[in-house]
């Protein structure tokens, strides 16, 4: 499965078997979080067979069997939350090639029980649980193309392929608060108002510029 196709098969998943993540994938994962610390200066960790920050959890469904986890944290800049939703969004998707399920929690955790295992100076911006599904996540009513852009002048294909992989992220209570613009051939994502609106920028950024294949500035 490419990032592409991960981006069409990914649906949140709360529900996970008793099963620890492992071996290879497991080291798929902890190269493919260093790489991603090394890139964006974060301090992403992968915490495995520790229920206790989702344990019990009733946020859009039940959570059940969430023992592993993805903690986002990094130093408290202004960007802290756009890169914890761009490259949190980048491990999703690998995890998704690789026969993982995830799913993204920003506000309804027990922080505590993750905070302390960082160090000072580190803040903590969401975690997002990971394992194996036990049973498949559903897809969710998406926004038009016509809702969440702003062009001006031809719209050319990759314009059309980014907003597409964009309309397939993940956001908070599903809100889609973003827009996306060309303008003079080039184009920005922006958030709107609305509860953990720098997050979602990064996730939507970022698939964007997979469904585009370029880069796209964040506003």
């Amino acid at each position: 499965m490419t990032i592409r196709e991960a981006i069409d098969a990914r649906h949140s998943v709360r529900q996970y078997l008793k099963r620890p993540i492992d071996g290879e994938i497991r080291k798929i994962l902890e190269d493919e979080i260093a790489a991603c610390n090394a890139e964006s200066g974060l301090s992403i960790r992968l915490f495995l067979n520790d229920p206790e920050a989702i344990r019990g959890l009733w946020a859009y469904g039940s959570f059940r069997n969430a023992d592993h986890y993805i903690a986002l944290a990094g130093p408290d800049t202004d960007d802290l939350h756009r890169l914890s939703g761009y490259y949190g969004e980048r491990l999703v998707l690998l995890a998704e090639t690789i026969g993982l399920s995830t799913c993204w929690i920003a506000g309804s955790y027990k922080k505590g029980n993750v905070q302390r295992h960082l160090n000072d100076g580190e803040t903590l911006a969401a975690i997002i649980s990971i394992g194996y599904a036990a049973k498949p996540g559903k897809p969710h009513k998406s926004k038009t193309y016509e809702q969440v852009t702003e062009t001006t002048g031809p719209v050319p294909d990759w314009f059309r392929d980014g907003v597409e992989a964009a309309l397939l992220a993940p956001t908070a209570i599903n809100q889609q608060r973003f827009r996306i613009t060309l303008k003079d051939g080039e184009a920005s994502v922006r958030a709107l108002k609305g509860p953990y609106s720098k997050i979602d920028l990064g996730i939507v950024q970022y698939h964007f510029e997979i469904g585009a294949g370029r880069p796209v500035k964040a506003e």
